[in-house]
């Protein structure tokens, strides 16, 4: 099967099995958004959802969380994965939304990738969750999935995220992305998985695949 006869397939059963997903992070802006999504790397949203509550009582705007020291952060987020870094980063990229950019969140992928701790991944979030321009975001989940279903080749996240931008069109980029990692933990884990009964590995993965990660479950 092509492609681009997979995608179809695939965005057709996404639709049906998943629906209309909701944004997994709690937050209520853009900054509190931008702030959940650094914080989510190497850290899953359940964990998040439990440290930015007092946070984000601490300080939900850029001028307020400026003015709390990063031990403060830290004492927040301290069960998060890399809570240094990221609490360092909060404070940075806080005092550099005040000092150029007026106190707001940038609606622009370029502006986003330039402050602390904010990479392609998190900046595409935020300009697909907060201000719904299309991005397709990509990280290691979607990245295994999309190799699995035969519709990257599993190089790189980055050559992932072209690849699916070309099969989908770009209206459905925001919602395919969080569908594609809501189908992922409840249909598709990463192990201990049988392609062989899944919606979709079962069908879209080759023999080759089905047969390679079959020996790795053993």
């Amino acid at each position: 099967m092509k492609r681009a006869d997979k995608a179809v397939r695939v965005q057709e059963l996404l639709d049906e099995l998943i629906g209309e997903p909701e944004i997994p992070l709690d937050h209520q802006d853009a900054f509190t958004l931008l702030v959940a999504v650094l914080l989510s790397a190497q850290c899953t949203d359940e964990r998040v959802n439990m440290v930015t509550p007092a946070l984000f009582a601490l300080a939900n705007n850029p001028l307020a969380m400026s003015k709390v020291a990063v031990e403060e952060i830290h004492a927040c987020i301290k069960s998060c994965g890399l809570a240094p870094q990221k609490s360092k980063a909060i404070s940075k990229l806080s005092k550099l939304l005040i000092d150029e950019h007026g106190g707001v969140v940038p609606a622009d992928m370029t502006k986003l990738e330039t402050l602390p701790g904010v990479g392609h991944k998190t900046a595409s979030v935020v300009m697909s969750q907060a201000f719904g321009v299309p991005a397709f975001p990509v990280d290691t989940h979607i990245h295994r999935l999309a190799a699995r279903w035969g519709l990257s080749n599993d190089r790189n996240v980055v050559q992932t995220e072209r690849d699916l931008k070309k099969l989908f069109p770009a209206e459905d980029w925001n919602k395919l992305h969080l569908q594609i990692i809501y189908f992922g933990r409840r249909f598709c884990p990463a192990r201990g998985h049988d392609l062989s009964t899944c919606p979709i590995c079962s069908w879209a993965a080759t023999k080759t695949r089905i047969a390679k990660e079959t020996v790795k479950r053993r």
